[in-house]
């Protein structure tokens, strides 16, 4: 089943969205023309990521300062820390989503 999230109209760079889908919690970002979707919690002691700042490919968690490098997979940069839990896009004419 497909789940709609955006219009692709809106997604330009520095596009930062959030979303509901299924009790979760999401966060879909645009990067250097790339839409990127993930968990709204940094893996380390799950604060929200969408109040993080954003520089180049690089997202940075407010509560702990935590970096992550988006087009390495998500990958911290500064702390021994998990990964971002990213999630598979899906397109259905002009929208943006992901299939359940």
């Amino acid at each position: 089943m497909f789940v709609a999230l955006e219009r692709l109209i809106n997604l330009q760079d520095g596009y930062r969205g959030t979303f509901q889908v299924q009790g979760r919690q999401l966060l879909l970002i645009v990067v250097d023309q790339q839409p990127i979707l993930m968990e709204n919690r940094c893996p380390h002691q799950g604060a929200p990521l969408h109040t993080g700042t954003l520089d180049g490919g690089v997202l940075r968690c407010s509560r702990h300062g935590i970096a992550f490098d988006l087009a390495n997979g998500g990958h911290p940069v500064n702390a021994p820390c998990p990964p971002l839990q990213r999630l598979r896009l899906a397109y259905d004419g002009d929208r943006i989503g992901l299939d359940l």
